[in-house]
């Protein structure tokens, strides 16, 4: 497995290098492959659940020779910091000693956490400035997409039927709409090698309806169809790989 991953690794940084060609004299068209990491605080309705989130993803896209970029995006949501209202989702289940057991009556122990994704479709454009490279610049792109997020219930080995298939379905808060996001920061292409990144500050907003009937926390409480104001906003950091043509070279014969 390690020769494979290595012989990919070479595979991929020869095409990179293969490619390789002076851009700092024109704008050039090229796609883009890129990995990054963002943190995000929340707002709105999203607040009431959820506080920090992290997101871990990747982008594709393509940078035409007018500077204008289209691409898509996708992110892993995760974190572990929640509203303190969700810290009593299970009392119900607990018995008089303040615990939760599971089926051979051995206290259970139940982490909580939360956990989502996106897919964003967006166009932007790189603004040339602070720098000789004219495929660098001021980077700012928006677009629209899917997001989910829900609460990820574990209980480790332990079986409690109460939290086991589908019972888990009746505490997730499964919500799912569309999104609209925006970035606004800076990409740097070097003239060689493999130092490009970009970096800046992103924004989203999640307008998401609750997709369960009932919260089993709440049985006699009807579940909300309203749509919800999910508002997340932070900084990306990334890098990513252009792959650009071999240049055209000119051969004479006398």
């Amino acid at each position: 497995m390690l020769r494979k991953i290595v012989s990919l690794s070479f595979i991929v940084l020869s095409l990179t290098v293969f490619g390789q060609r002076n851009v700092t004299d024109s704008i050039i068209g090229t796609p883009w492959v890129g990995v990054h990491y963002g943190g995000n605080w929340t707002g709105g309705d999203l607040a009431n659940r959820y506080g920090y989130l992290n997101h871990l993803g990747f982008m594709a896209g393509y940078k035409t020779n007018k500077n204008l970029y289209l691409g898509m995006e996708a992110n892993f949501i995760f974190g572990n910091d929640l509203d303190t209202s969700l810290n009593h989702i299970f009392d119900h289940l607990l018995d008089s000693y303040g615990h939760i057991t599971d089926v051979n009556g051995d206290i259970a122990k139940v982490l909580v956490y939360s956990r989502g994704m996106h897919i964003n479709l967006s166009i932007g454009k790189v603004i040339p400035v602070l720098s000789t490279n004219k495929n660098s610049g001021i980077f700012l792109h928006g677009g629209v997409g899917i997001l989910v997020h829900h609460l990820r219930i574990e209980t480790q080995d332990q079986v409690i039927p109460q939290l086991e298939l589908d019972y888990k379905k009746g505490y997730d808060r499964l919500s799912i709409g569309p999104n609209l996001h925006q970035f606004v920061g800076y990409a740097f292409l070097a003239n060689g090698g493999y130092y490009n990144f970009y970096g800046g500050f992103y924004c989203q907003q999640g307008f998401t309806k609750n997709q369960r009937t009932i919260n089993f926390d709440q049985p006699d409480v009807p579940v909300s169809k309203k749509t919800m104001f999910d508002l997340q906003y932070g900084f990306r950091l990334g890098w990513f790989i252009p792959f650009y043509k071999r240049e055209v070279k000119d051969y004479y014969f006398d």
